[in-house]
């Protein structure tokens, strides 16, 4: 994991636990999976669930997941040609 991902977990797993201070972390940890939808075991929890999971945490459940936004075309002709490279994308 890179650091920078570590440090946004933490802060993130930090500031949520943080608000049910009677959790014991295991506890907090599945109680967020559960949330997210996540049924396996926690050894198999992935840091991109906990991280998107506690960043749209209490957001409206049709909001924009963080850094899909570049990516998304309304129309699916213009996202099929600029996908092929018929049409340019401005950087």
């Amino acid at each position: 994991m890179k650091y920078h991902r570590l440090n946004e977990l933490s802060d993130l797993l930090l500031s949520a636990w943080q608000q049910e201070p009677e959790l014991n972390l295991l506890a907090f940890l599945h109680k967020q999976a559960l949330e997210a939808g996540f049924c396996g075991p926690l050894s198999e929890l992935s840091d991109d669930i906990l991280i998107y999971h506690l960043k749209m945490r209490g957001s409206d459940s049709k909001a924009e997941i963080p850094g899909l936004k570049k990516d998304y075309e309304a129309d699916f002709k213009t996202a099929l040609l600029r996908a092929r490279g018929v049409i340019k994308t401005e950087e």
